[in-house]
This record gives C-alpha cells, sequence and structure tokens, in this order.
C-alpha cells in the first residue's frame, strides 16, 4: 500500500498523472510476462496491472476474453502468476504490481492465502471487478492487515450514495471507468468524464487520487485524461501491441509503446538486484504493516434481502449496479401495483393459461408403484413455461420505459417466448444463443427469425467448445452493459444476479399455485407427496417448488441432466457434482475446477447444458428441502420415447429428464401416493435431433 501512496506521491511531485499498464497474466506466452512486466516499467509504467485469467469474464471486451482464452490454454492460474511477480522482482522490477480480475478464482485460492501468499511474492494490492461492497469491506481489511491495498471501482452510472460508500473504502486510489460497456479501446472519449471525476473527488476530498480507465489508447488521450485525473490506465491496446508482435517481439514492442503514451524520450534503466533476496525484502513489496480499521462507512451494506442463506448476491462490474438497482426498484413496485397482475393476467387466454393438469394413467400403469400426473406447460403458447416469464418481464421493461430487449436462450424456448412478446408488443429482440444450440435448435432458430428477431450465435470461448448456453449468457450481458438505458435483459432462468433469481421464481410460481389448486380440486384436498422437475438454471423447477415450500409432506425432486454419466465427467449435474463459487454475477454451485476456472458441460439437452443453477435451489440443496437426481442422455432419450408411446405426448428433451426421474421416484414411492412432473415443453423442437440419435425410428433411405 505504501509504495503505490509513494507512486502517486511522486507523480504529483514531477506534476505528472501517473501511468498505469495492464496484462493479462500469460499472455502472449507464459514465458514474456515477466519480460513485458519489466518493458512496461522501462517504458514508463508506474503501477502494473496483472489480469487474472478466468473463463468467463462478465463484461471485458474480445481483447481481453481473448487474452484470457489464450493465457487459461497455457494452465496460467494464480501460482503461475505469483512465479511471474516473483521472476519479475528478481530481475529488478520495483514497480507495484496489482493482481486484477474476477472473484471465482480468488475466492478458490482462498482470500487469506492469497493475500500473504501475494505479499511474499511482491504483489502490492488487488482490483476485483465484480465483488459486493459487503465482502470488499471484509477483504479490505483482510488486505490492511498485510499492507496490501484494495482498490475499488466507480463507473459513470454509479449512483452517489454508491460512489460516497466507494470512495470512503479506497486506501490508495480509486479506479473510475469513463465509460460504460465493456472494455476495450476507442476513438474518442467520453464527454461526461470531467463531471464523473468531479463527482469522484467530492466524495474522495482529494484524500485519494482518482486513475482513469477504459478505452484510453492513444498519447491524446493519455494527455487528456492526465489534466483531469491523477493517473491513466491502458489495458486493451498494450494487449494488441502485443499480439501484433513478432514472436519473441512482444516487450520490447510494449516498452516502445509505453514511451510512446507517456512521452519518455529515454528508457528508464533496469537495476537488478545485486542479491537473491526472498520477494519479502522486495522495496514495493515489504510495506509497513498496517492495523486492520474498525471504521467503516456510514451507508449500510448488508444484502442479506438478496441472499438465499450463502447463495445469491450481486457480483458484477460496477457498470451493472444501477440497472439492477432500478429492476429491483421497479419490480418491488410492479409486485405491490394490482394494475401489474391484473395486466399479467389479461393475457392468460394469449397465454393459454391455465395449463392443464391430469393423470397419466398409462405412464403410472408402467412405472408400477405411485400415481404420476402431469403439469401441462408444453401446451402453453409457445411451446413452453418460459412465456410465464418472459411475459411478465417485459410487462415490466414497459413500465421502466425500456424499448429493446435481449434475451439468452439454450433450447431456443425462451428465445422463442420472448421473441413472440416483442412482435406482440412491437418491441425490437435481439436473442444470444450458443452456436452449437443453433445447429441442434434450428427449428426454434427459425421461428425466433420468422417472428422477426434478431438471433446472434455465439461461438465457445475456448478452445474444443462450441458454443452453449453459458456462452450465449456472457455475450448477452456484454451487449446489455452497452445500452442499460433503453434495453432490458430478459433473463430466462432463476439465475442470475438479484433480483433476478427472485424475479424469475415470482412470475413462474403461477405453475405450482395453479398445481396446488388443481390437485387439491382432483383428490378431494389433499396435497401431492412429490413434486419432479428438470433443473438447469432452474426457472421451471422454482416455479413449480415454490408454493410448496412450507408443505414439508410435499417432497422436491429436480433432476439434472448426467449426459455420458455423472462419473464419466460430461454433464451438466450442477447440484450433484458442483461446488459453491461465483458465475454470471451470483454465488451459487457451480461446475468448476480447483482454481474456479468454469468447465464445461454436455447434455443432450441444449437447455439443461449450463455449468451453473439458481442460488435458490442451492439453498435448498443445502438445508435438504429438496433432492437432486441426475438422468444421462440415454435415460432422457428412453424417456421422450415412453412419453410418446405411452401418453401421445412428446416432451421436450428437458422435460423428459423430469419423466426419467419421476419414473424412479415412482417406483420408490410405491402405490397409493401421488406425484406431480412440470412438464415444461413440447419436443417437436427435438425431433431432429432425436431422430439423428434413434435412426431405427427413421423410415428406411431416410
Amino acid at each position: 500500500m505504501e509504495a503505490i501512496k509513494q507512486v502517486f506521491a511522486r507523480c504529483k511531485d514531477e506534476q505528472r498523472a501517473a501511468l498505469i499498464t495492464y496484462m493479462t497474466a500469460g499472455f502472449p506466452t507464459v514465458e514474456e510476462t515477466p519480460s513485458i512486466m519489466l518493458a512496461m516499467q522501462a517504458g514508463g509504467a508506474d503501477i502494473i496491472e496483472l489480469g487474472i485469467p478466468f473463463t468467463d469474464p462478465l463484461t471485458d471486451g474480445t481483447t481481453i476474453q481473448n487474452s484470457n482464452a489464450v493465457a487459461l490454454q497455457y494452465g496460467v492460474r494464480i501460482p503461475t502468476m505469483l512465479s511471474m511477480v516473483r521472476e519479475a522482482r528478481s530481475l529488478g522490477l520495483t514497480t507495484p504490481v496489482m493482481f486484477m480480475g474476477y472473484y471465482n478464482p480468488l475466492r478458490a485460492y482462498g482470500e487469506e492465502k492469497i493475500i500473504r501468499d501475494c505479499r511474499d511474492a511482491g504483489v502490492n494490492g488487488f482490483i476485483i471487478v465484480d465483488l459486493p461492497p459487503e465482502e470488499a469491506l471484509r477483504f479490505r481489511e483482510l488486505c490492511r492487515r498485510d499492507g496490501l491495498s484494495y482498490i475499488p471501482l466507480v463507473a459513470p452510472a454509479t449512483p452517489d450514495s454508491r460512489m460516497k460508500m466507494l470512495c470512503e473504502i479506497a486506501d490508495s486510489f480509486i479506479y473510475v471507468a469513463s465509460r460504460m460497456g465493456v472494455t476495450g479501446a476507442t476513438k474518442s472519449l467520453d464527454q461526461g468524464l470531467d463531471g464523473l471525476l468531479a463527482r469522484v473527488h467530492k466524495y474522495t476530498e482529494n484524500r485519494i487520487p482518482a486513475v482513469v480507465g477504459f478505452g484510453i489508447n492513444t498519447r491524446e488521450h493519455f494527455i487528456n485524461v492526465a489534466k483531469i485525473a491523477q493517473g491513466v490506465v491502458i489495458g486493451s491496446k498494450i494487449i494488441t501491441v502485443a499480439r501484433d508482435a513478432e514472436p519473441g517481439t512482444a516487450a520490447e514492442k510494449v516498452k516502445d509503446y509505453c514511451m510512446y503514451v507517456s512521452g519518455r524520450k529515454e528508457a528508464r534503466k533496469l537495476e537488478v538486484p545485486a542479491s537473491t533476496a526472498t520477494p519479502t525484502s522486495v522495496p514495493s513489496a515489504g510495506e509497513t504493516h498496517i492495523p486492520a480499521q474498525t471504521d467503516t462507512p456510514e451507508t449500510s451494506t448488508t444484502d442479506d434481502y438478496m441472499r438465499f442463506g450463502q447463495f445469491g448476491g450481486q457480483y458484477v462490474p460496477e457498470a451493472l449496479m444501477e440497472c439492477l438497482t432500478e429492476l429491483e426498484t421497479g419490480f418491488e413496485n410492479a409486485k405491490a401495483d394490482p394494475a401489474f397482475w391484473a395486466e399479467i393476467r389479461s393475457y392468460a387466454a394469449y397465454a393459454n393459461r391455465p395449463s392443464s393438469l391430469h393423470l397419466a394413467s398409462r405412464l403410472t400403469a408402467h412405472a408400477g408403484g405411485a400415481r404420476i400426473w402431469l403439469k401441462r406447460e408444453d401446451l402453453n403458447h409457445t411451446g413452453s413455461h418460459k412465456i410465464n416469464n418472459a411475459l411478465g418481464q417485459i410487462i415490466l421493461a414497459r413500465r421502466l420505459g425500456k424499448t429493446a430487449i435481449i434475451a439468452e436462450t439454450g433450447a431456443g424456448q425462451h428465445g422463442v417466448a420472448t421473441a413472440t412478446l416483442c412482435a406482440l408488443f412491437g418491441m425490437k429482440c435481439t436473442i444470444f444463443m450458443g452456436a452449437e444450440d443453433v445447429r441442434r435448435q434450428a427449428l426454434n432458430v427459425f421461428r425466433i427469425r420468422l417472428l422477426g428477431a434478431t438471433v446472434i450465435p455465439v461461438p465457445g470461448a475456448h478452445e474444443g467448445e462450441k458454443g452453449t448456453l453459458r456462452d450465449a449468457v456472457n455475450a448477452a450481458f456484454r451487449t446489455w452493459v452497452t445500452d442499460l438505458k433503453t434495453t432490458h435483459f430478459v433473463i430466462g432462468s432463476a439465475f442470475g444476479p438479484y433480483p433476478y433469481p427472485t424475479i424469475v421464481r415470482t412470475l413462474q410460481s403461477v405453475i405450482g399455485e395453479e398445481t396446488r389448486s388443481q390437485f387439491m380440486e382432483e383428490m378431494d384436498g389433499k396435497l401431492p407427496d412429490a413434486l419432479v422437475a428438470c433443473v438447469g438454471g432452474g426457472s421451471n423447477a422454482a416455479g413449480m417448488f415454490y408454493p410448496f415450500l412450507k408443505d414439508e409432506g410435499v417432497a422436491f425432486v429436480g433432476v439434472e441432466a448426467g449426459g455420458d454419466g455423472i462419473d464419466a465427467g460430461r454433464h451438466a449435474a450442477t447440484l450433484g457434482r458442483g461446488s459453491v463459487g461465483v458465475l454470471h454475477g451470483v454465488r451459487t454451485y457451480v461446475l468448476q475446477d480447483d482454481d474456479g476456472q468454469i468447465t464445461s458441460t454436455h447434455s443432450v439437452s441444449a437447455g439443461l447444458d449450463y455449468p451453473g443453477v439458481g442460488p435458490e435451489l442451492s439453498a435448498w440443496k443445502d438445508s435438504g428441502r429438496a433432492r437432486f437426481i441426475a438422468a444421462t442422455d440415454e435415460d432422457a432419450l428412453d424417456a421422450f420415447q415412453l412419453l410418446s408411446q405411452t401418453e401421445g405426448i412428446i416432451p421436450a428433451l428437458e422435460s423428459s429428464h423430469a419423466v426419467a426421474g419421476a419414473v424412479r421416484i415412482a417406483k420408490e414411492l410405491g402405490p397409493n401416493k401421488d406425484i406431480v412432473i412440470c412438464l415444461s415443453g413440447r419436443g417437436d423442437k427435438d425431433v431432429q435431433t432425436v431422430a439423428a440419435m434413434l435412426p431405427s425410428l427413421m423410415p428406411e433411405g431416410v
């Protein structure tokens, strides 16, 4: 921390702004990173940000995304980064180094451990772009205990109350994002930068330097920002310089660029240490121990209402916070307004609600145990439960004055539902869909385009990945952050940052509410013994289960995608085989490796092919309120045929997992018990996929 303060003190004496440079660790190669750090110092860098590679950077632009993918392909993890810093320090690096990135890799490494190991390696602090304020306060105190710094970020959309709190917790400098949107070089700077910095200086009382990043890439940019800020951050442009350099010349090219942008005529001379002292003796790392402070900002940072036990929260970059606050306020107001619910009900006939509930007698006979009932969400307009949530969110978006809608989709059902309602309401609609899902859900892609919406195929971000729901979610977030004023992101499942899990569950609860009243009417007031739903992100399960939450006699069973088998490694059984982590703005169960990198998933069902799950379902797992089992691809294909041939109903492959699980549970429960399956979608979209996998059902020559 003291080394960083000394940098700004020196820059102030020299009447100039500090140059802060960024490079993803391990890019363009692992071996070149220490040399590039030294080249940055030689070229005039006063502070170096070393990027922590992460599989799913939520709001980074293409340049940093690609550099992350390259570094991860080389196996770069936090221990690798520590070795890089140690090597650079041993070769003469004296410039302060900050680790910058997303929280999940740091969380996996261990907060106290990474602080201790960073201190010993010669790292001076952290910039964690998606750490919520209440956790940032705790992490800041841990950093202070060991003399390291925690750097908060603010954005143009940061409201005054939040900016005041973030400025209060800053200890060495505060990072100011110059514009909304993703990271990346731009041709011009935001015209509102003067006003943004004036707000920052007001709340820091000029106690803490402000540094500006996002979009800066020329000497002219540097000069203009240096007139109003104490530091200037350049990242994406430096990565581009390193990327475009001839092999082995990246360090020299980076040095030349840093000299150009900082205006230096001569490179700084490198002084190699005379001894091989341990990293803790490096001047920039050997800072005075500072006891943890007990002062806290006046602004309350408790977020218990955003949580489901330990799960939930808002792990998002600062640029998204204002929009999430607007959405939260808008939803709470709408929820309390009878007119909002009356408007939703006015479209009941259009959506074909209520959906029916009936006994599946031949399926029951086949299972040979409990009676199996079907809640027919597949009969809704557009063919699935997705219209319930899409309708409510689009009505909410209109109340908030939004004119454009974006959405992610896996199986395409959420995309179809969203595109349908945008056509109905005359709103611009863009649907993001993984490239692999575009291929295997071609019918729904055609339907979405027929409805007037744009479909954007999203490729896989990493080697060997073809592009699935996870990639679509990433792309949608990155697009949303560029136009928050006019656009609403209709998240289709019960995941994402608060308030999305609550919004989606609330809007989907119509499933469970209808099931409850319909079943009690059929069975003279009795409740079912078990509810069964497939689980990907969890929207249909949350909607089916929640109205029965206090009915302890009603068991909840979620059926995840077992893929090739959960022991085979290729699956999407997040609750069965995942661990607690952070993905797409929420703490929940995720499929990840020991380093907090999100792992690839597999399912025959595009809608379940996702490495996370809603936080409320995670809480139900931990509390024991819900049980989660897995059905393999083979199980799902068998169930697809079984329901078709026993009940004359072709289910979606997602719903087929629930059917497979329900047959298993029916055998466990035995006669005179009742199970209700949420049949979340119809299977016409999957017929082509199943036909290719079950050629025996196809006519000869086809």
